[in-house]
């Protein structure tokens, strides 16, 4: 039976004020959580609360671990009495040993007498305890085990004796050697840092490295510009250039021009010497009214607006396209639905630090959850955009003793500033991310690995990474902490083409960053066809040769092979169409603040 209008109009009334009522309440749900990620720095205490309760919980029910712990308590308690008394009958000892094999911060000869020794001894013997404590623990969640553990880290690096006047030797000599004026120096330099990161100025020194004055400065000219992406077309370098194009895909979570920094270390300024033109996407610092650029913007206004670009200019069918970091990421999407597509105009695809499967995304993974990605989608939603210095904050706590702390002690103990280079200046230089598109990225590839399982979709049609056939040249670093090189060695097995590898020393940017001449450079490298048993990365490692010296000429060398012979240079865009040139690069959007 119909209920006359009267009692529907009621029940409509009702529905709809129940529904603005939920509306309401996670509205200020969102609030809350914003206003908290302000203080926390964006990190979920409720996802480090839930890691804590799930080990502890399986500590207390597990007596055969405690007594381990408590075994290995009294084990280390007596070693380290037997390291103090020696100490203190004068015989030398090294406490770094007990370090692990990046932590630098005992290795001076200045702690291998007591009380120092035994500051650093105990320490570290502390930290190894804690170590056991928060691994191999029965039953619980691996990602929880590695949250606790990372937190545990985390809280002993800030009370390490290293970072304290009275208990760092180093400190100390260069107290008395100036009379407390180091101090006094270091305390005017953290003023200094204070007052310019309240008012958003760029760390001390950074402003030597002028973007188009100091760095970036490789001649070209912007040749198409939209709401998301400037395209730059660099001027040729030789008579002649290879017909295929190069088109660069940076990652949007930093400034394009880490390759292009001072003309000794720019990748750019490398490629166009070698013989080739060259095309960079510089993405715009997004803002509040970019909150609903997704993902697939990225795709369309960046990487096809670039190949359209390469390929009108310079009348080649195909372009051998570079892909950084996310940018890679971004790149094998496009790269897939290309393949999908039957659009040919891929020669070959290069990856620097990429990552297609995110299972083992390294430490960064201790980020990504549902409740963490919630919170930061709340922290968002809020302004529209994540702040430039969030994920920044979350890298450098990937490695505090390196990033943080030394750079503390060295700076406001010590008393001396450390002299900027030009990649430490491009990190400053950070930029922000829109709130559709990080969610996106963070749910889809990271949290639900969409991409490696098939269930991506771009233009409403999945994609899968098998319909990649081009040649791929991959490039790891060894000491990544955000692209681990074991995770970007599975191009190997997600992709049908064939695959170089390379795996240099150095890290995320330091690795890529290779250039002929730079001292202590080696790398490995070898080529694997689609047809040929697949070989595992450990096994790869012990069978693959090192190589002294830069990657950087295998890869001109991989590039040439795939390459046309030299021809007639392209001319710099073309006016009668809608790549014309609007003014010379850097552009713009890289100067956005």
């Amino acid at each position: 039976m119909t209920p006359p209008p009267s009692a529907l109009a009621r029940e409509l009334t009702v529905g709809q004020t129940v529904e603005a009522s939920d509306d309401a309440f996670a509205t200020i749900d969102r609030a809350v959580h914003a206003a908290l990620a302000r203080v926390t720095g964006g990190l979920s205490p409720t996802a480090l609360a839930g890691s804590v309760l799930d080990w502890a919980a399986h500590l207390a029910t597990s007596p055969g671990k405690q007594f381990e712990l408590v075994g290995t308590a009294i084990e280390g308690a007596m070693q380290d009495f037997a390291f103090a008394w020696r100490g203190c009958l004068g015989v030398e000892q090294d406490p770094s040993t007990l370090s692990l094999q990046q932590d630098s911060r005992f290795r001076d000869r200045a702690w291998r007498s007591p009380p120092f020794s035994i500051y650093a001894r105990t320490f570290l013997s502390i930290e190894r305890w804690w170590d056991t404590a928060t691994t191999g623990l029965h039953g619980v969640d691996a990602r929880n085990q590695a949250m606790v553990a990372f937190g545990a880290r985390q809280f002993l690096d800030t009370v390490a004796p290293s970072n304290f006047i009275w208990t760092n030797p180093r400190v100390l000599e260069q107290t008395r050697a100036e009379a407390g004026i180091n101090l006094l120096r270091g305390w005017g330099y953290a003023l200094e840092d204070t007052v310019r990161a309240r008012t958003g100025g760029k760390p001390v020194g950074t402003e030597a490295f002028a973007v188009g004055k100091t760095v970036a400065v490789t001649p070209g000219k912007i040749i198409h510009r939209n709401r998301l992406a400037e395209i730059i077309q660099y001027a040729a370098e030789t008579p002649q250039v290879h017909p295929e194009p190069i088109v660069i895909v940076p990652a949007w979570i930093m400034k394009y021009y880490i390759l292009d920094l001072s003309p000794m270390n720019s990748l750019v300024k490398y490629l166009t010497q070698q013989g080739f033109t060259v095309f960079v996407i510089s993405w715009k610092n997004p803002d509040s009214d970019d909150r609903d650029l997704g993902l697939d913007d990225y795709r369309t206004y960046g990487i096809k607006a670039a190949i359209d670009a390469a390929t009108t200019i310079t009348g080649s069918r195909s372009v051998h396209a570079v892909g950084y970091c996310l940018g890679g990421t971004l790149l094998a999407i496009a790269a897939a639905s290309m393949g999908r597509d039957r659009d040919h105009r891929l020669a070959s695809l290069t990856f620097f630090a990429a990552q297609i499967d995110f299972t083992e995304a390294g430490e960064l993974m201790l980020f990504i959850n549902e409740s963490q990605v919630d919170f930061l989608e709340d922290m968002m939603w809020e302004r529209g955009y994540l702040e430039a210095g969030q994920m920044a904050g979350a890298f450098q706590m990937l490695r505090s003793n390196d990033l943080i702390w030394s750079r503390l002690v060295h700076e406001y103990l010590m008393g001396e500033r450390t002299r900027p280079i030009d990649i430490m200046a491009w990190n400053a230089d950070a930029t922000r991310m829109p709130y559709r598109m990080h969610s996106e990225y963070l749910r889809s590839l990271f949290l639900n690995n969409d991409l490696a399982e098939g269930r991506f979709k771009v233009e409403g049609r999945p994609i899968a990474l098998h319909d990649i056939h081009v040649p791929i040249f991959a490039v790891a670093t060894e000491q990544d902490h955000i692209a681990p090189w074991r995770s970007v060695f599975k191009f190997h097995v997600l992709t049908d083409a064939d695959v170089t590898f390379v795996l240099t020393n150095g890290g995320h940017n330091a690795g890529v960053l290779s250039e002929p001449g730079h001292p202590h450079r080696h790398f490995r490298i070898s080529s694997q066809g689609r047809n040929e048993p697949y070989l595992g990365p450990d096994a790869w490692l012990k069978t693959t040769p090192v190589r002294e010296g830069s990657w950087w000429p295998a890869f001109m060398r991989w590039l040439t092979e795939r390459s046309g012979p030299l021809g007639p240079v392209p001319p710099l865009g073309q006016p009668w169409t809608k790549f014309a040139p609007i003014a010379d690069a850097p552009g713009s959007y890289v100067l956005q603040k």
